[in-house]
């Protein structure tokens, strides 16, 4: 039997990565050797094998940033990045997953991603959010959706909003409760102060992703005067408290070679970002503007300049639309992940705003098993070249099909936009992508063939 696939065994490679974890710069090369004995999927032990190749060579930029990840962060954030982060949500919480997803026959999701209200003290362009209600989730519906998602060998829970900070002290306590999990959230980094840096450093398990859109200009031109200097500051005060954070970025027309230029970068890791995150722009709602979107040629760019950034500096970027080669496709529908808005809507990805149930009345199995949820599980992937993975933005005629023959009704708030005319509105640009993301994929297969 696999040591790792047992309690006892699971209990004893934690108490190793803590030893191991209390002196990283001499300890790197025995974290990778458990890594080795640990890992059960043949994935995970082709990522090692990549990893253990990089980490061997102290001049490579994932030697400095594990160096750095280590060294850097506190000693009780560190060993719950390690634990909870690697292990839990990982190592030992996919195998339960893929288990209950035979189990079940439905998807189950690696992360939930979930919105505790949707207040917010800001109002930018863009975002939906702000036309919502004042919507909160119960700490008691909080704490539900985590229990449940735990015997489903979900541990890893981000928050959004919404501002998620306006409901920091319920989030503190679903850290403090449900101490093996790791949590994330999304912010505008206006409500981090030195106290709450004292709290996430205390639970461990918290990190935060600063949504910045760029340099002071950018953010402050769609999220208001003052914006970026707020996030620099409560960047300084994480960084000065071993807190784990990493920034969000949302690319469109106006930013996009901004928030992907050396510069930009430089900057996030001068900070102390561990990561970077990047979402494109999606139009959402009637009064949402097309022409906001980044063009082809920028969402280009952004494919080719995210996999620079992994292959030469010291930090770990993805982008929520480009990766859809490492994937395999779209991650919604509760096959990676999936949304619960402020009012308890399940939805299959916190851009589409479409539902068949709320977590208020129905247990996180029978959403998993709802018939938009089930839509995708049969439809996925959306199109063969994973570099067009999105039923909304790339296939919309696919997000067309799955909410009309599922019934799934709209969570849009105050808005009439019909399905047919979300997926109207997109099918030029769909077409404009499908066609530039095929040469794309067609130019690597030839050089590979090459090769």
């Amino acid at each position: 039997m696999n040591l790792a696939k047992t309690k006892l065994g699971e209990a004893a490679i934690k108490e190793a990565v803590k030893y191991i974890l209390r002196d990283p710069e001499k300890n790197i090369p025995k974290l990778i050797r458990w890594g080795e004995k640990i890992a059960i999927r043949e994935q995970d032990k082709k990522y090692i094998a990549s990893i253990k190749k990089y980490l061997d060579d102290p001049n490579s930029n994932w030697y400095k940033y594990t160096y750095k990840l280590l060294t850097e962060l506190h000693p009780n954030v560190r060993e719950k990045v390690g634990i909870n982060y690697f292990l839990n949500a990982t190592m030992f919480g996919i195998p339960i997953q893929l288990e209950n997803e035979k189990k079940y026959d439905c998807n189950i999701p690696w992360a939930i991603l979930i919105d505790p209200t949707s207040a917010c003290n800001l109002k930018c362009k863009g975002c939906w959010a702000g036309e919502y209600k004042p919507w909160n989730l119960s700490f008691e519906d909080l704490d539900r959706v985590i229990t449940e998602g735990k015997e489903l060998g979900i541990y890893m829970y981000i928050f959004s909003g919404g501002e998620p900070l306006m409901r920091k002290d319920d989030i503190i306590k679903l850290c403090e409760k449900h101490s093996e999990c790791a949590f994330l959230s999304f912010t505008n980094g206006t409500l981090v102060d030195e106290e709450f840096a004292k709290e996430m450093q205390r639970v461990g398990n918290f990190a935060l992703a600063f949504s910045i859109e760029g340099f002071e200009e950018e953010t402050d031109m769609r999220r208001g005067k003052g914006c970026f200097n707020a996030v620099m500051r409560a960047m300084d005060i994480l960084r000065s408290y071993g807190c784990a954070f990493g920034f969000s970025t949302c690319y469109h027309r106006y930013n996009t070679e901004v928030v992907a230029s050396k510069e930009y970068i430089d900057l996030m890791i001068q900070k102390g970002c561990r990561f970077g995150w990047y979402f494109t722009y999606v139009p959402v709602g009637s009064d949402s503007d097309v022409n906001f979107m980044a063009t082809v040629e920028q969402r280009e760019y952004m494919y080719r300049r995210i996999n620079e950034i992994r292959a030469t500096e010291p930090i770990f970027v993805l982008d929520f639309w480009n990766d859809g080669e490492f994937s395999n496709g779209c991650i919604a529908g509760g096959r990676r992940y999936f949304h619960i808005n402020a009012n308890g809507d399940c939805e299959p990805c916190a851009f589409i705003h479409y539902s068949n149930m709320n977590i208020k009345e129905h247990s996180l199995i029978e959403v998993l098993k709802s018939p938009l949820f089930m839509a995708y599980r049969r439809n996925q992937p959306f199109n063969n070249n994973m570099l067009r993975p999105c039923p909304m933005i790339d296939n919309p005629d696919a997000l067309r099909k799955m909410v009309k023959e599922s019934g799934a009704y709209s969570t849009q708030l105050n808005d009439n936009e019909t399905v047919d005319e979300l997926a109207d509105k997109l099918l030029e640009y769909a077409k404009s992508w499908g066609e530039r993301a095929d040469k794309i994929m067609m130019e690597k297969q030839q050089k590979n063939t090459c090769a």
